[in-house]
């Protein structure tokens, strides 16, 4: 720090600046340059004034308070990458893209941030805090506001472009960087690889994960893969876990600490069936740890002490010990397979057998043509030409299968080729057939098609295909004798909305009217 003086009516006050030097604005430099980043190529669905609103609030209360204590101005180094860590992480449900100047919300990013940074001051043992502030305050946020109202960052952040290889390049250079010289690389490696082995059990027994980037479920490899290489993963290992204000002072220490916080994280992760309740439980093992830290310190070598050594820390429990920690790593792992039995067992990737006799035909020459949005393409290159091709010809299958649930009023066929909304809406319909209430069979003639990507909606807790369509349908409606009472032809404009909600048949998951 460079120490100045600065004069207000009359009285002198020490102005302490940061130091060029200081391990903090180098942490700074990286988060503001993925904030950038996230505005200008990333589309990070978070506004400047959100972010700033978080940061200011910080610095504010930082300065504030250390006025009251010590009768100087100081540069708020720490409260203001609190603030920015906030903005970093925090989503509002419903932002808008592509509106980096919006206002909407701002007012949350400030109360979390003050709330995360309040928790430095009231939650101490001995004399420290034992938190880091943005990762407590981020998960109370997302416990007490829901998902419903916030979110946190998601663990894709789009296709490999040259946008994401600079934000990979800016995260793992400076992080590297950063670790190093703090001498807590070997901390953040043993968290990543205990992290990475916990997900991997995991992965192979077959988990799977919804999220709001993906049309299916994120399963196996996928689900191993996308989120050990996530960069918001990789940002908590570096930037967050890493805080030296609230991890052991000594090598051991800090090595089982990593250790420990990678064994809760994959063991709260473990039961998540989606993306959010997976994010929040990654950020809930580090307070969950930070908690425990307390008797950790009371375990592991003093500081500096001679047993404060890596090597002798590990060779010294000898073969008794080494067998008693094999022992205990094959426990954790079983534990971790076995917290995730909830999420294995919910894709269905046979679908055929329940449709096979069922007579749906639909010839691909009476499909229109269809137009589809650069946002879809740069996604997925596949759902162009024959690929989207295929999901309209699914679509109008879908449809007709529908009509044929409702005409033998059986709703196994449903659950082949619908879910969610959609689903739920066509099985209310053959129950009522079943109750001897009329039936409407609809049937659609396309002119046009034209296809962008949905955000999630309902009940879907995945991306969505919207699939915009234009021409003429005809209502038959049957009575219970199954003889048509009403013929009723008339133009459409709809969306439908597909997904691979279940695996690898693409349903059909909702029916939206135009947008405004």
């Amino acid at each position: 720090m460079t120490a100045r003086t600065l004069t207000l009516r009359g009285d002198t006050y020490p102005l302490v600046l940061p130091s060029i030097r200081d391990p903090r604005l180098h942490v700074a430099a990286v988060i503001i340059t993925i904030h950038v980043l996230g505005q200008v190529t990333l589309g990070f669905r978070v506004t400047v004034p959100q972010i700033l609103a978080a940061i200011l609030t910080c610095a504010v209360m930082e300065i504030a308070l250390t006025f009251r204590s010590a009768k100087a101005f100081v540069w708020p180094a720490s409260a203001m990458l609190t603030g920015s860590g906030v903005a970093l992480i925090l989503r509002l449900v419903g932002q808008p893209p592509n509106d980096p100047w919006g206002t909407d919300g701002w007012y949350v990013f400030a109360v979390v941030a003050g709330l995360s940074l309040a928790t430095k001051y009231v939650i101490k043992f001995r004399g420290t805090h034992i938190f880091n502030p943005s990762n407590i305050g981020l998960v109370v946020a997302f416990l007490v506001l829901g998902m419903t109202r916030v979110e946190p960052l998601d663990f894709w952040w789009g296709p490999l472009d040259l946008g994401l290889l600079l934000a990979y390049a800016v995260i793992l250079g400076g992080g590297l960087a950063i670790t190093r010289r703090l001498h807590l690389l070997p901390m953040a490696a043993v968290f990543w690889v205990t992290l990475a082995a916990g997900l991997g059990l995991l992965a192979g027994s077959g988990h799977c994960m919804t999220a709001n980037w993906a049309f299916a479920p994120v399963c196996g490899f996928d689900y191993w893969r996308v989120i050990v290489t996530s960069p918001e993963v990789l940002i908590f290992l570096f930037f967050m876990i890493t805080d030296p204000k609230t991890i052991p002072g000594g090598q051991v220490g800090r090595v089982m600490f990593a250790f420990l916080v990678g064994i809760s994280c994959a063991l709260l992760m473990a039961p998540q069936t989606d993306e959010w309740w997976t994010k929040v439980a990654l950020l809930s093992g580090l307070v969950l740890v930070c908690a425990l830290r307390p008797l950790l310190d009371r375990v592991v070598p003093a500081p500096k002490s001679e047993a404060d050594n890596l090597r002798t820390f590990a060779l010294a429990p000898g073969l008794a010990g080494a067998a008693l920690a094999v022992g205990t790593l094959l426990l954790v792992g079983a534990g971790i397979v076995l917290a995730g039995s909830p999420a294995r067992g919910t894709v269905v990737r046979e679908t055929t057998a329940t449709l096979d006799g069922v007579p749906v035909q639909v010839d691909p020459e009476t499909l229109p043509a269809i137009t589809v949005s650069d946002d879809v393409v740069s996604f997925d290159h596949d759902l162009d030409g024959p690929g989207m091709q295929a999901v309209l010809v699914t679509l109008a299958e879908n449809l007709e299968f529908e009509n044929e649930a409702l005409q033998r009023r059986d709703p196994s066929i449903l659950t082949a080729i619908g879910h969610g909304d959609r689903l739920d809406e066509m099985e209310a319909r053959v129950a009522a057939a079943n109750l001897g209430e009329p039936v409407v069979l609809t049937h659609y003639l396309f002119d046009a098609i034209d296809v962008s990507l949905l955000v999630p909606f309902g009940q879907q807790t995945g991306l969505s295909l919207g699939l915009a369509g234009t021409g003429t349908k005809v209502e038959e409606t049957y009575d219970a004798s199954g003889q048509v009472t009403d013929r009723v032809e008339s133009p459409f404009d709809q969306t439908f909305a597909m997904r691979r909600a279940t695996g690898d048949r693409w349903l059909l998951v909702g029916v939206l009217p135009p947008a405004p």
